[in-house]
């Protein structure tokens, strides 16, 4: 008997919930909206996000913590980065400190700059048992069984290796590393860059600049994973180019996505208000301007992003800013050093 809980019942914990149900005996997803757990436990399909996804017979939903937690073996957390330090500081009471938990969200919190591993770890406890997930993973293409692939990240290989076993089948590759660190800084701020690529696929600025974007933006994360004492050589993996490439030119990118109605004209509340979805790099982007001018960190795309999202910089002149850039050697500042 095994059972495993999913909290969240976006697109990621749904297409989540229906990758590990075949290696369970039960998959319970928590949820807040009643409607969402009742169309799951009424028609297997979840009503707002995959609508057109069936949900496999062992997986049911609900709306108590609770109930989700009891007797779980493994814990998923699939809530967007903003909700989930109150989300785990609910689930606390509940969860054993044995059960091992993965994290989904990508982002870096707001004033502290803690990954989202760190931030649930703070409300959970216990660092060593809690994992972290990414790569280049649509929801909308993993529950249809298209390959994907993703990298399980942990300070304890016994703890990735345990999350590998469960989300691993024919197609979906999952690899290990214990640089976690590096893993969820790629998470984060691939989704910044994406926002980039949206605004310049909205003003149909071509393909050489959208690579411009990208690889300069691959070595603006890596600047960041150096400074937080990660390995910038897992930027070249899958939760670094694999998933900023997938995040940069997918339709099935939220990012990418808002990006490209922003330039458009359509500001953040409305474009989430109508896809009821976050855009985690509208948030990302401010921590890591905040983390880079802490620590002196070149990080010119995520500054023009922030500008022209949160202090009426024109798209215009956020271009003419990073245009105007003086080019350094290619991959300076990525040195690995202690921070």
């Amino acid at each position: 008997m095994s059972k495993v809980a999913v909290i969240g019942t976006g697109s990621w914990g749904t297409a989540m919930a229906g990758l590990v149900a075949p290696k369970a005996t039960e998959v319970v997803l928590w949820g807040r909206s009643d409607d969402v757990v009742e169309g799951i436990n009424g028609t297997h399909h979840n009503p707002v996000h995959l609508p057109g996804y069936e949900l496999p017979a062992n997986v049911r939903a609900t709306r108590s913590m609770e109930e989700a937690a009891r007797d779980a073996d493994h814990v998923i957390l699939a809530t967007p980065s903003a909700y989930l330090r109150a989300t785990s500081h609910d689930l606390a009471p509940y969860l054993d400190s044995s059960v091992p938990v993965l994290v989904l969200s990508k982002g870096m919190e707001l004033g502290t700059h803690y990954l989202m591993h760190q931030v649930a770890s703070c409300e959970l406890g216990h660092e060593e048992r809690v994992c972290a997930l990414s790569g280049p993973n649509h929801a909308e293409e993993v529950c249809l069984g298209k390959v994907s692939a993703a990298v399980v990240a942990s300070q304890s290989e016994g703890c990735a290796e345990d999350f590998q076993r469960l989300v691993v089948c024919p197609t979906f590759r999952a690899y290990v590393s214990q640089d976690v660190c590096g893993v969820e800084t790629c998470g984060a701020v691939k989704n910044v860059v994406a926002i980039a690529c949206g605004v310049g696929t909205g003003l149909d600025c071509g393909d050489n600049t959208l690579a411009v974007l990208m690889t300069r933006g691959l070595a603006e994360i890596g600047r960041v994973v150096a400074s937080l004492g990660g390995d910038p050589m897992t930027c070249m993996g899958l939760a670094g180019m694999g998933d900023l490439v997938v995040t940069c030119t997918s339709r099935h990118s939220r990012n990418r996505t808002f990006g490209e109605a922003f330039s458009h004209g359509e500001s953040l509340e409305a474009f989430e208000a109508r896809t009821r979805m976050v855009v985690e790099g509208a948030r990302a982007c401010r921590s890591v301007r905040e983390l880079a001018d802490e620590r002196g960190i070149e990080v010119p795309l995520t500054r023009a992003v922030h500008g022209i999202l949160y202090e009426g910089v024109s798209i215009a002149d956020a271009m003419a800013s990073m245009l105007g850039r003086s080019p350094h050697e290619e991959f300076y500042g990525m040195g690995r050093r202690d921070g």
